[in-house]
């Protein structure tokens, strides 16, 4: 512990010195500085409240905002911030440019809260199909048709002539909206009005325009008309975002709803920001700038997601020229560094004391809960693993053994079903093909190698808790006929590298449960975290399917 201390302090000082000489850089430097940016038309006025209110928080740094459309500024070439929406993006053709997600504009279809048919719509949803069929089939536009009710009740559909939800909504169903049979209303405000009150309405309509920013819900009898995607007639778990705000906007985020009705806003530069005044200002973007969103119609972003932003912007290298006027500012950190030292020594001795004191009392007869760590993942020599924490292994037959790594079975703890394919499925690489399952919550596994599945572990029908009791021997799930192995095995990992690569799984698994499962409160610290920062064992156990979600979106999804 007393080296954890030292690392701790160590750290400190570094943090605290860069800062202090940032901070005399600054006072040095008398001229007020300037950044500029560039906004598509679409954003000038969001941009324009950004830009006022953080001068007005820093009067020392000018901000100008220009419109591209009203300069000949080569994006592509311009070291300056751009922020640009989608419909500007797309036609500039700039996928190689840095971007970061700051808000965006969500398109989405409503319905009356009283519609006599809302039990079984948010029981089976609607297809994007479904609504295709009805509104094409202007003689059969009823609400039996869309609940599979013989009722001929019909479907009164409202819009607007606003450009940009047109587009989307033409992108989402293919169909032009000028030919919809329809009312079509002046403003946002008589559509949700119109809607409000008639119980067989639908419509069209921003997000922003739906939201009670009071209590943070819908507003009164409006309620989402819940997709239903793949058109398996049911909302399915992965697909249960429509009730409340919180869970809509989280599950587009995490890609639970159609791209199409999604307009992102992004800030986008032609490298990653290094100035000091761009990456503060992207900050506050991203934290107080956030309300600005909603005044200028768009949506702002879930707590967790405005956390991985700004994670991404912490990664930043920023350069900043020493002062030669520096020297009191150095003087000053030194004490605080003494001070950092003296203060980690008794911080030590108090840590030392509080565990003697916790070993006395476990010797009473209270042990300490198993903690999970590199030491205590097992990882065997000979198998293939990847990077979507599953294992491979070739039997002298020439099928290929898969499973789930040790690894990811302590996360998750005890497995109380597996939903997988049957044998003769073609599988591809990166496909999924295996569901994990604890108490309704879920996990989605992907394939590490393509092939045929010959035959399934029949085992783990009656008892899948020996995926965590043996996850490379009596838990293993398929086995697969390869049908491209010499190529795929080279993006596998052998037993020595995917050890040095799961270190870094580790801190991330950190980071994770400190900012996405808020460990750091009481309510849930006992739950994942030993005193010291240790991950306890089954990390994932005692925590909800929002959690469960959000490991899915940022670790097994993004490995694929």
């Amino acid at each position: 512990m007393k080296k954890s201390i030292l690392i701790f302090v160590a750290l400190l000082i570094i943090c605290l010195g860069t800062t202090g000489l940032s901070e005399t850089v600054t006072e040095v430097n008398s001229q007020k500085e300037t950044i500029c940016i560039l906004s598509s038309p679409d954003l000038i006025n969001l941009a324009e409240n950004w830009k006022n209110e953080y001068s007005r928080l820093n009067p020392d740094l000018e901000i100008k905002v220009i419109n591209i459309t009203e300069t000949n500024t080569d994006i592509s070439k311009e070291e300056n911030l751009c922020f640009i929406s989608n419909k500007y993006y797309n036609q500039l053709n700039l996928e190689s440019e840095w971007k970061l997600v700051i808000g965006r504009d969500v398109i989405v279809p409503v319905i009356n809260e009283e519609n006599p048919f809302i039990h079984e719509i948010y029981e089976r949803g609607i297809s994007p199909d479904a609504l295709i069929q009805m509104f094409k089939d202007t003689e059969n536009q009823s609400w039996g048709a869309l609940s599979e009710y013989e009722q001929n009740v019909p479907v009164n559909y409202y819009a607007i002539n606003d450009e940009l939800t047109q587009t989307q909504i033409m992108d989402f169903l293919n169909i032009n909206p000028s030919a919809i049979d329809g009312k079509i209303l002046k403003n946002r405000q008589e559509l949700i009005s119109a809607i409000q009150n008639d119980p067989y309405a639908i419509g069209f309509c921003k997000l922003s325009d739906i939201i009670d920013l009071e209590n943070q819900n819908f507003i009164k009898n409006i309620k989402l008309l819940p997709i239903d995607r793949n058109g398996n007639g049911k909302i399915d778990y992965m697909e249960e975002i429509y009730n409340d705000l919180y869970s809509f906007t989280r599950g587009v985020w995490i890609g639970k709803y159609p791209k199409t009705l999604i307009n992102n806003i992004y800030s986008l530069s032609s490298t990653k920001p290094a100035n000091e005044s761009e990456i503060s200002f992207l900050n506050w973007i991203l934290t107080d700038g956030q309300q600005f969103l909603y005044s200028n119609g768009y949506s702002d972003l879930v707590f967790q997601e405005r956390q991985t932003k700004l994670e991404k912007l912490r990664d930043q290298n920023i350069n900043i020229e020493n002062s030669n006027n520096n020297y009191a500012a150095q003087k000053i950190i030194l004490l605080i560094i003494i001070g950092l030292v003296v203060t980690g020594f008794i911080a030590n001795g108090i840590v030392r004391y509080r565990r003697n004191k916790r070993k006395v009392f476990g010797a009473a007869g209270t042990p300490s809960l198993p903690v999970l760590s590199e030491n205590t993942v097992n990882i065997p020599k000979g198998l293939y693993f990847d990077k979507t924490y599953t294992w491979s292994f070739m039997e002298k037959d020439g099928n290929v053994k898969v499973g789930i790594d040790d690894f990811l079975q302590h996360i998750t703890g005890p497995i109380t079903e597996i939903k997988i394919k049957d044998p003769g499925d073609k599988i591809k690489k990166g496909e999924q093909i295996l569901t994990l399952v604890q108490n309704g919550k879920q996990l989605n596994i992907y394939a590490p190698i393509s092939g045929y599945i010959r035959s399934i572990n029949k085992d783990l029908m009656f008892d899948s808790s020996l995926i965590n009791s043996s996850p490379y021997e009596k838990g293993w799930v398929y086995k697969i006929e390869p049908i491209n192995w010499l190529t795929e095995i080279q993006f596998l990992n052998m037993a020595n590298k995917y050890k040095e690569w799961l270190k870094n799984e580790f801190t991330r698994l950190k980071d994770f449960i400190s900012d996405s499962a808020n460990a750091r409160t009481n309510e849930l610290a006992h739950v994942v975290l030993q005193d010291g920062g240790e991950l306890k064992d089954n990390t994932l156990e005692y925590l909800g399917p929002h959690i469960w979600e959000d490991f899915q979106t940022n670790f097994i999804d993004t490995s694929k």
